[in-house]
């Protein structure tokens, strides 16, 4: 792993690793020395051992540079709470009950077994790692197979958008979501999730009350735009017809990206939060290279209830190298080796609103259907309204309404943040309003999660 940090973290930085609010406040429980023995850390691990309901007490230990988690808990969550109170008790500083020791043997087999798996990743031939199926004709042939189901699938929902045009947007709530849902349905069998996920984003558009036959026409209209794109990718540009087919649910795989070209930069840690259905917990993590001024999203996956592996700790600046999804726009990444993680040594640099609105629209001339665009603002004041919150450029009246996506909770937040005094905010910005994320306060380099 060879790869230590330069600062202990804080407790907003860990809080923001824990699965869920009851793992948050389970792990803020066992902040403190009582439960825990044997304490440590070395390099980039950090270890203890936890009193709990069983006769031994669970070994748990961190590698920061992952950051990787172990306990010997029976817990499915991830990191659990004991590796949340144990970094709680770490971040309270180097005077704390977690001082520098020398690693027990436990600690050090797992840490060496981390090493010898990361030293066979980097042994592992590019061309190896990128390999497909053995039998490369049988590859294409599913593909081809593949392609000509999607362009079913794509023929089959404009012929469906074209009876309900002619039966009028207006009368759409009468129907209710079954429609729609059976509509999507046909597009899993069509092996399209991404026309299947935009589908069921329009069924629900009903349910939001106000102006929303506006609002379908709108997102029918990018989901013909999106069919039709499909269905004529040959004579689309390269990037443009790469980005259809994100759009439409075809994915690169990250060892074959990662194959390839690579980027390296100081990536902050901008954001991340989780979005849950009945089948996949997805987490999205933000990134930013202030040097080339570009973002870069990582998203990661847990089966429906757990939570994904990935997991970056908001605020640290890592040193690592990425590899961009193909696209007109590139934002989503895969991330590859790490060299290394420090703290941030200042608050990062933001744009006006309209700046980061005009680069808005640039973007949507490249990506159409982006519905997340990445915008640091600064200097900003949250300001509450009777139906919107907004957020306004300091001294001067641009500014950005705040989607209805964000929590009340988060909201007042930020209010309590901001204390009336400029801001540099973080969010992602849709057609809606932005989406508050991060915040950073009184010229201080340590970010509040929102």
């Amino acid at each position: 792993m060879g790869m230590e940090t330069d600062a202990r973290w804080t407790a907003d930085q860990v809080l923001a690793l824990a699965p869920d609010d009851s793992s948050r406040k389970a792990g803020a429980r066992l902040a403190t020395p009582a439960p825990w023995t044997g304490t440590g850390t070395a390099g980039a691990a950090v270890w203890g051992q936890c009193r709990g309901s069983g006769s031994r007490p669970y070994q748990t230990a961190v590698d920061l540079s992952g950051p990787a988690f172990r306990c010997t808990c029976p817990s499915r969550k991830f990191p659990c709470k004991h590796a949340l109170g144990l970094l709680l008790l770490w971040a309270g500083g180097d005077s704390g009950p977690v001082g520098a020791a020398a690693a027990p043997d436990w600690v050090e087999q797992w840490t060496a077994a981390r090493r010898e798996k990361a030293a066979q990743r980097g042994a592992e031939p590019p061309a190896r790692a990128a390999a497909g199926p053995a039998d490369p004709e049988a590859a294409r042939r599913r593909a081809d197979r593949r392609a000509v189901r999607v362009e079913g699938g794509a023929a089959e929902l404009e012929q469906r958008l074209t009876d309900l045009l002619r039966g009028g947007l207006a009368g759409a709530d009468r129907a209710g979501y079954q429609p729609w849902d059976e509509i999507a349905a046909r597009m899993v069998d069509a092996q399209a999730p991404g026309l299947a996920a935009r589908v069921r984003e329009v069924g629900a558009v009903v349910a939001t009350g106000g102006d929303w036959p506006s609002r379908m026409l709108e997102e029918t209209a990018l989901l013909h735009l999106l069919a039709r794109g499909f269905l004529g990718r040959e004579g689309l540009p390269g990037p443009l017809a790469d980005t259809v087919r994100t759009r439409v649910g075809f994915t690169v795989d990250a060892a074959e990206l990662l194959a390839g070209p690579t980027v390296r930069g100081q990536w902050l840690v901008l954001s991340q939060h989780d979005s849950a259905d009945d089948r996949l917990t997805t987490r999205r993590i933000w990134l930013h290279d202030e040097e080339a001024d570009r973002f870069a999203l990582l998203l990661s996956f847990g089966a429906a209830g757990r939570a994904p592996e990935l997991v970056l700790p908001v605020g640290t600046v890592m040193d690592a190298e990425l590899a961009y999804h193909p696209a007109a726009l590139p934002l989503r990444a895969a991330l590859g080796p790490r060299h290394g993680v420090q703290a941030p040594s200042r608050v990062p640099a933001g744009t006006t609103v309209g700046t980061a609105l005009a680069a808005y629209g640039s973007a949507l001339a490249d990506d159409p259907w982006l519905d997340a665009f990445p915008v640091l603002l600064s200097p900003v004041v949250p300001l509450p309204g009777a139906d919107r919150w907004q957020l306004a450029d300091d001294g001067s009246r641009d500014a950005v309404p705040v989607a209805a996506t964000g929590s009340a909770q988060s909201l007042w937040r930020l209010a309590a943040v901001s204390g009336g005094h400029p801001l540099t905010v973080f969010g992602e910005l849709g057609p809606t309003g932005i989406r508050p994320l991060t915040a950073w306060a009184g010229g201080s380099p340590e970010p509040v999660a929102l």
